[in-house]
C-alpha cells in the first residue's frame, strides 16, 4: 500500500547539516533567527520554555522532542529566566558541544540539537503539508534516532551521507506519525489520521496518473462531493485538485531530474494525455517548459 507521508519525507531529499549537544545552567534565552531550514531537538534532561515566531511558548520536559520543518523566528529559555531580554551566548566546549548560561557547576538542561535542509526544489510546498511545529511527549525512540544522526554527523564513515539521509527520512517520518494527533494546522498529517480522507490519499498517491475527479475521490473517502470536498479542504489546507496538481508537478519535476525518461512517458505517468497538455500546464505552473527543466537539473547534477 502506498504510504503518502513516507512519499512526501522521501521527496524532501533530507540532508544533515550539523548536530550539537547543548547544556545550560542558570538563567538564559537564546534567539536563533528564522532561516526556513528543518531544526529538531530532544531534552535529555532538565526543563526549558521555547516558542516559535509568535506562538505560545511550550514547556519542554526531558524525553520531549520538536520539530519545525521550516524554522522560523525561535526563542528558547530557562524556564526562570525572568526579565532576561538579550539573547545569552553559547560557549564551545568541545566538537559539537556547547553550554550556555552559568558555566560552573552541573548543568540544570542538557538537550541535542540538530540542522538539516532539504534538497527538494519543491521543499516550500511539501513542507507546507506538514505542521509548523510538533512536540512529542515520551517517545524514547525519537531520543535514540537523534543520537544516531548525531553520532553519524560526526564521524567520517564510508557511506556517511546515504546513512545520514536515510535516518533523516526515518526521524522524520516517526516524529510525523508519532505527533499524527497534532490538529493545530492543516496538513497532510492531519489528514491522514481522518479515516475517511485518508482513503482518498492513498488512492491519489497510488495512482497519481489516473483521471480523478472530485467525485472520484469521494467516493474512495465514502463521503458525499460537497462534504468531501469542504472536509479536505479544511483539514490538508488546499482543495483536492489543487493537492492533485502539486503532487503531480513534484513527481514530474522528480523524473525530468532524473533523466532517462521521454517527457511523453512523463506526461503519462503524472496523469496527462499528451506531452503538449503536460508541457502546457508544466511552463504555467513552473515558469519554463520540461524539456529545459530537465537540462537545468542535468546540468546542477554534473557541476555538483
Amino acid at each position: 500500500m502506498v504510504d503518502p507521508l513516507a512519499e512526501v519525507v522521501a521527496l524532501l531529499q533530507p540532508v544533515a547539516r550539523f548536530s550539537k549537544r547543548v547544556e545550560a545552567a542558570g538563567e538564559w534565552r537564546i534567539h536563533r533567527p528564522g532561516t526556513g531550514d528543518p531544526f529538531y531537538c530532544v531534552l535529555l534532561e532538565g526543563a526549558c520554555q521555547l516558542s516559535v515566531d509568535v506562538q505560545s511558548p511550550l514547556e519542554l520536559r526531558a524525553g520531549d522532542f520538536v520539530l519545525i520543518p521550516a524554522l522560523q523566528d525561535l526563542h528558547n529559555a530557562s524556564l526562570h529566566a525572568g526579565d532576561i531580554e538579550t539573547t545569552t551566548m553559547p560557549v564551545r566546549l568541545a566538537e559539537g558541544h556547547f553550554r550556555i548560561g552559568r558555566q560552573q557547576g552541573p548543568p540544570d538542561l542538557r538537550m541535542q540539537v540538530g540542522h538539516c535542509s532539504f534538497g527538494s526544489p519543491d521543499a516550500s510546498l511539501l513542507v507546507s503539508l506538514l505542521p509548523q511545529v510538533l512536540h512529542v511527549r515520551g517517545e524514547p525512540r525519537l531520543a535514540t534516532l537523534v543520537q544516531l544522526v548525531s553520532e553519524e554527523t560526526l564521524a567520517q564513515r564510508p557511506a556517511r551521507e546515504v546513512v545520514l539521509e536515510r535516518l533523516l527520512e526515518v526521524l522524520l517520518i516517526e516524529a510525523l506519525r508519532c505527533g499524527g494527533g497534532t490538529r493545530s494546522a492543516p496538513g497532510l498529517v492531519p489528514g491522514l489520521a481522518d479515516e475517511r480522507l485518508a482513503a482518498a490519499l492513498r488512492a491519489l498517491h497510488a495512482r497519481p496518473g489516473h483521471a480523478w475527479t472530485v467525485a472520484d475521490l469521494a467516493a474512495q473517502a465514502a463521503l458525499s462531493r460537497s462534504a468531501f470536498f469542504a472536509r479536505f479542504s479544511r483539514t490538508v489546507g488546499v482543495a483536492p485538485m489543487e493537492y492533485l496538481l502539486h503532487w503531480r508537478m513534484a513527481l514530474a519535476k522528480r523524473l525530468l531530474r532524473e533523466g532517462g525518461m521521454e517527457i511523453s512517458r512523463i506526461a503519462e505517468q503524472v496523469g496527462y494525455s499528451s506531452a503538449s497538455t503536460f508541457s502546457v500546464a508544466f511552463a504555467r505552473r513552473v515558469g519554463m517548459p520540461p524539456a529545459r527543466y530537465a537540462r537545468d537539473g542535468a546540468q546542477v547534477v554534473a557541476a555538483g
